[in-house]
């Protein structure tokens, strides 16, 4: 019986997060747990498409959007669950353990946030997102999403758009269950901007993307 996960991650220009992400994935192989390893990329020009074809992944291409190079890799992927991650999220050992346990569920799930950084900042700011996740099911892509692939067709994949696109397929697919496994991921963004007001502009441009603004334009402010 074929493994069932298929891990599906976009890139653009990524090789350097890569090299610290794709080691931790290897226990899914061991374990028996991971099917494929799909790289969706959006024209990378570093060593990114090298990388992942020495970690045996499939290479899907296409033009750069996030929620279109998902939307892709989605479609190639042939297990019968997907776990989708950022190119810069590191799960936590043992990671394996904890969604093999939550398989049998058949819901989706999500893991917690934590950042590759220490204080008060980062921990409140993953606290909230943490707590956005267990209270409201809305975790964000950074968090990585399990899902069923029959759940995920059935909400209609991921919408092609450059932002937002994890918050339009999270509300569209039944209440996400919070793993304890923890996804670190990068806080460069956020030590450049400022972790408070990079946390109120995140804030915003999901408010102001709920109330119908067009993802192509919220994507110009967020990468302003």
């Amino acid at each position: 019986m074929p493994a069932p996960i298929s891990i599906v991650i976009p890139t653009l220009n990524a090789g350097e997060a890569l090299l610290e992400s794709l080691p931790v994935l290897m226990e899914g192989l061991h374990t028996g747990l991971v099917r494929e390893l799909i790289v969706t990329d959006g024209g990378s020009i570093d060593q990114t498409l090298e990388i992942s074809e020495e970690a045996g992944a499939e290479i899907v291409t296409g033009t750069p959007s996030r929620g279109g190079q998902l939307r892709r890799g989605c479609a190639a992927a042939q297990g019968e669950w997907l776990l989708v991650l950022h190119a810069d999220t590191v799960l936590q050992e043992g990671w394996s353990k904890d969604v093999a346990e939550h398989l049998p569920t058949g819901k989706p799930a999500a893991f917690r946030l934590a950042f590759r950084a220490r204080g008060f900042w980062p921990a409140w700011v993953a606290g909230w997102a943490n707590l956005r996740s267990r209270v409201f099911g809305l975790p964000y892509g950074d968090q990585g999403l399990l899902v069923p692939r029959r759940t995920y067709e059935k909400a209609g994949g991921y919408p092609d758009q450059p932002l937002m696109e994890d918050v339009a397929l999270v509300r569209a697919l039944p209440r996400i269950t919070l793993l304890n496994t923890r996804a670190v991921t990068s806080a460069d963004r956020y030590a450049r901007a400022g972790w408070l007001r990079r946390g109120a502009r995140n804030l915003w441009i999901l408010t102001q993307y709920f109330l119908g603004a067009d993802p192509e334009r919220l994507a110009q402010a967020y990468r302003r």
